[in-house]
């Protein structure tokens, strides 16, 4: 009979241990679940409550200012979806969002850059995307979520902003900032996005290149510089399209050294980048 009490006492444990640890479980899933991460709709409540205080101290306003950008990309994307800033130039200052405003033609437009939540994912956030040490999300798990960064080319005509295009940029984290530039060889203009890229010490730059005019979408072509890689611009089939120049580095343990460049160029019937002297060997950007 003590045998059966026993058994019974320890069955009795056994149970409320399990229906707490599935209470307890729940309890964290729910509220899990009621974080603005996990909430897209109390993310977008936040948005626009600091859309609105934006715009009270805000002492003056224009029909194109970073404040209308920031709206549009609120009311015209996915949930999830934010105008970046660029990168903290020191630590205490004020990061600024990362938008370029660019005339031609009588025209105006606005560069920005974008990111995207990835659907099915919790938001992500700027504080993990941006910056040195965010280059390494890439190694991380999805728990702080996937971006997707997008350059955009933004339209301003009869006090609208609309959006002209839109190119994806092949990186998750780490964005430091972007600017104009232009081609030496032939005066092409392009915008250069500039990543941190801690593992290699050093960048990546995404130069998208303007080879058919402003409007049209961008050719992308992917340079890079750390302490044992290198990809430069280079002209060399005398064509429209940038090539590159791939460095070559030997680490013989005490010190690296760099070798001569093999020359890629821009194969318009494949539209990948290719080795002149391996055609096996290509690159898609």
């Amino acid at each position: 009979m003590k045998y059966l009490l026993f058994l019974f006492t320890v069955f009795s444990l056994a149970v409320g241990l399990i229906s707490c640890g599935e209470k307890k479980e729940e309890e964290n899933k729910s509220a899990e679940s009621q974080q603005v991460e996990n909430s897209p709709q109390k993310d977008q409540d936040i948005q626009r409550y600091n859309l609105e205080t934006r715009k009270k101290n805000a002492k003056t306003r224009t029909p194109y200012d970073t404040i209308a950008v920031i709206e549009y990309v609120l009311n015209n994307y996915p949930d999830g979806t934010y105008l970046v800033s660029f990168d903290k130039t020191v630590t205490y200052n004020v990061p600024q969002p990362a938008v370029i405003y660019y005339n031609q033609g009588g025209q105006s437009y606005i560069f920005g850059i974008i990111a995207r939540s990835k659907p099915g994912e919790r938001l992500i956030e700027s504080k993990n995307i941006i910056g040195y040490d965010q280059s390494y999300v890439d190694l991380d798990s999805t728990k702080l979520g996937t971006a997707f960064f997008y350059l955009c080319l933004f339209q301003c005509s009869n006090d609208q902003i609309s959006t002209v295009w839109e190119a994806p940029i092949p990186s998750h984290g780490g964005f430091n900032n972007f600017y104009m530039n232009k081609w030496e060889y032939n005066g092409t203009p392009y915008v250069d996005v500039d990543f941190h890229y801690a593992q290699g010490v050093g960048h990546i730059d995404y130069n998208y290149f303007f080879v058919d005019g402003l409007t049209s979408r961008p050719h992308l072509l992917m340079t890079y510089k750390g302490i044992n890689f290198e990809r430069t611009i280079a002209n060399v089939n005398n064509d429209k399209y940038p090539d590159y120049l791939e460095y070559l580095f030997v680490d013989t343990g005490d010190r690296i050294i760099r070798r001569d460049p093999v020359p890629f160029i821009w194969s318009v019937k494949d539209s990948l980048y290719v080795n002149t002297l391996n055609k096996k060997q290509t690159r898609p950007y």
